[in-house]
């Protein structure tokens, strides 16, 4: 089974280097990656779609043309206290925070937010459930979510920041025999 990530376009909150709020729309240039996107995703077969709640991502499955079914675990990492500001405004009002997310950044919990830790979880939770299914799925997601689901493969957070995943790419994890693997990035 294929399991097809798709990241949403270039959004709003991208552009401005912010950690992200949920309601941050996509871009013209995200609106045209999403198209560019769309023309190389009819090479692939798909029996389900799953798609995050946060405006971009809807935004993504609608200029995908795709319907799908909402799940939360894929979400992107809620950043809580540091939604909304550059990391040079979180160290400013938050140092001691920022200090200590630095300093544990798998670990730590944001302040009304959550830990990467959390998010490798849910994301877990999700892929172990999704790859019982044997059906290949398409999944419209977060650069945190596509990270950690890379990260799966080894079945160790600590490779999150190994990977970089650009705005509309396409990232397949393939599970064959019990085995899994990447099979394109990016």
């Amino acid at each position: 089974m294929d399991i097809i990530m798709i990241r949403h376009g270039e959004s709003e909150d991208n552009i401005q280097r912010i950690f992200s709020r949920d309601d941050t729309r996509l871009t013209e240039k995200g609106i045209e990656q999403i198209k560019k996107t769309k023309e190389l995703i009819n090479k692939f077969s798909y029996d389900k779609v799953y798609y995050s709640p946060l405006k971009r991502t809807v935004e993504t499955l609608e200029n995908l043309g795709l319907i799908g079914t909402e799940d939360i675990r894929i979400r992107e990492i809620n950043f809580g206290i540091f939604t909304g500001k550059t990391f040079e405004e979180i160290s400013e009002i938050y140092p001691d925070e920022t200090k200590s997310w630095l300093d544990d950044t798998q670990s730590y919990i944001i302040p009304e937010g959550e830990s990467l830790l959390d998010v490798y979880n849910r994301v877990r939770e999700f892929l172990d459930e999704v790859s019982q299914y044997k059906e290949n799925i398409l999944l419209v997601t977060h650069d945190c979510v596509i990270r950690l689901a890379l990260s799966w493969i080894f079945d160790n957070p600590d490779y999150f920041f190994k990977f970089k995943v650009d705005n509309g790419s396409i990232n397949i994890i393939s599970i064959e025999d019990g085995f899994k693997y990447i099979k394109k990035i990016n």
